[in-house]
């Protein structure tokens, strides 16, 4: 019985010593089989039995089965250690491929490239300026006096003043015509799209910030039917010959006469203003040293968000800033 006893003793010396030395997944699987398995040395050391008389089977039997309840628990101890400290991927090569996710332009800035496309069409060039302007690009060189209502801080998003006069966030793109005609003597034809700032109530169709595409056309003998029907080919070149838009009068301070134009929307069933058009004031064109004996020209202003929203059927514009990708994803 010493000896059996003394055997046993040494296998779990040797279980103990080799299971130190483990350090990786294969090396434990090897451990395993060799202690462990079918074939392994604890079962081999099962046969001991039959070497010891038979009043002392209960106790070798008792004694070989607390060294495998042990070696096994220290196996499986050793297997949770491995696999919290070093992790190996398996990787299945048979397994499909998991196709990259890709962005895209966001839905405005894809209208808007459309929009110059088709104005680039019919002959107009792009053009843009800064989104934080000065008082007389914002206001004085478009008529709108120091005592106009447009002015007011609570519908403008005034910054600090430098050199002595106040600086704000572009109400409208019409500042890039000015800053066009500063520059460049007629025959002048160019679109400007950019962001704009006014402070509006958020709703379904209004933001603070939002697109604006201006178009110009300065020249000899440029009248209002010139201007009515480069709108007309635009609405009917990029909503289809069926839409629908109607001209009311207006008044703004840079043009005379003013129009607002609105398109229908069929899922809203009723009419949104695109935006606001007419001839370009005369003393638009003093400001900017044109003659306006010499030249005439019209202009318009409309909402990018608003031409997206009844191009694809978008009912709230709030959609295009809320960053949903389950939105985004479908343009």
């Amino acid at each position: 019985m010493d000896d059996v006893m003394r055997k046993i003793e040494e296998l779990s010396n040797q279980a103990d010593a080799e299971l130190a030395q483990v350090s990786a997944a294969a090396e434990l699987e090897q451990y395993r089989i060799k202690f462990l398995g079918a074939s392994g040395l604890l079962k081999a050391a099962m046969k001991w039995l039959g070497q010891v008389q038979r009043e002392q089977k209960p106790a070798i039997g008792q004694k070989l089965n607390a060294l495998k309840e042990r070696v096994t628990a220290a196996f499986e101890a050793r297997k949770a250690g491995l696999s919290a400290s070093s992790r190996e991927e398996v990787i299945d090569v048979t397994e499909p491929g998991r196709r990259p996710q890709r962005g895209g332009r966001h839905l405005l800035m894809q209208v808007t490239d459309e929009l110059t496309e088709l104005f680039g069409r019919m002959g107009f060039s792009v053009a843009e300026g800064p989104e934080v302007e000065d008082e007389f690009h914002n206001f004085g060189a478009l008529n709108i006096g120091p005592k106009h209502p447009a002015r007011d801080p609570a519908d403008n998003f005034y910054l600090s003043s430098s050199g002595g006069g106040l600086w704000l966030l572009r109400a409208q793109t019409s500042t890039v015509q000015i800053r066009v005609m500063e520059r460049q003597k007629p025959p002048i034809r160019i679109v400007s799209p950019g962001r704009v700032y006014r402070p509006d109530t958020v709703d379904a169709t209004h933001l603070f910030m939002f697109q604006q595409l201006e178009a110009l056309v300065v020249d000899k003998n440029v009248s209002m039917i010139d201007l009515k029907s480069t709108i007309q080919q635009f609405v009917g070149a990029y909503f289809g010959s069926q839409a629908r838009l109607r001209f009311r009068p207006s008044f703004f301070p840079f043009t005379e006469p003013s129009a607002e134009v609105d398109i229908w929307f069929e899922d809203k069933k009723r009419w949104i203003e695109l935006g606001g058009c007419g001839m370009v004031h005369p003393n638009v064109f003093k400001a900017v040293g044109i003659d306006p004996e010499e030249y005439s020209g019209w202009a318009f202003g409309f909402g990018i968000e608003r031409i997206a929203m009844r191009k694809y059927a978008i009912p709230d514009i709030r959609l295009f800033v809320e960053n949903d990708v389950r939105f985004l994803r479908q343009f």
